[in-house]
């Protein structure tokens, strides 16, 4: 990286950015070190990872109000959203706090439409959708109460926006994929020589 390029990611939004890849591995080490038991680490826990959550916004709000999109913000954003919610699910399956048939079907979702959407960011860029922002908040919602030690009556809580997030993000997941198939099969259509 030149210096022109360096002082072109170093601002505020991406800072922002590194900050909350910065706060996976804390975040990681205080749950685990939590444990299963309701130990008050939990709570830190989940202020830490309601935190760097709500670094998501905060990053993408200044980039817009300042001017300052770039390439490593578009490219960091999203991968330290899905390492922040990523890390949260398989901490939570390790310690025995969530079934792993959860984590790996959010994590199929996550890492195929990237995927996907990687494949065609050449020809087409598919913009999030309201689903897939309804997704973000779902799991956010779902994580921050799987995290915290909520008394055992709340426990349903945290079950329902559980199913709530994981309905949701298959359900986007099938979409994105449609979408993204239909964008890839549209442009080779549209391309002379392309079958």
């Amino acid at each position: 990286m030149d210096a022109g390029s360096w002082r072109r990611n170093a601002n505020l939004p991406n800072s922002v950015t590194l900050l909350r890849i910065l706060m996976v591995p804390l975040f990681v080490l205080l749950l685990l070190a939590a444990g299963r038991e309701d130990d008050p680490g939990h709570w830190w826990a989940a202020l830490v990872f309601l935190v760097a959550a709500a670094t998501d916004k905060l990053d993408g709000w200044l980039a817009r109000r300042n001017g300052t999109v770039t390439t490593f913000g578009i490219v960091a954003d999203p991968i330290a959203d899905k390492a922040l919610t990523g890390s949260a699910f398989v901490t939570l399956s390790v310690l025995d706090l969530l079934p792993w048939w959860i984590t790996v079907v959010v994590l199929v979702r996550e890492i195929g439409v990237t995927v996907l959407r990687a494949a065609v960011i050449r020809h087409t860029v598919v913009p999030a959708s309201r689903g897939g922002k309804l997704k973000t908040v779902l799991q956010t919602a779902a994580l921050t109460a799987a995290v915290a030690p909520l008394p055992g009556p709340l426990d349903v809580v945290t079950w329902v926006l559980m199913a709530l997030a994981v309905g949701v993000t298959v359900v986007t997941g099938v979409q994105y994929t449609v979408s993204i198939l239909r964008a890839a099969r549209d442009h080779r259509t549209a391309v002379p020589g392309r079958a």
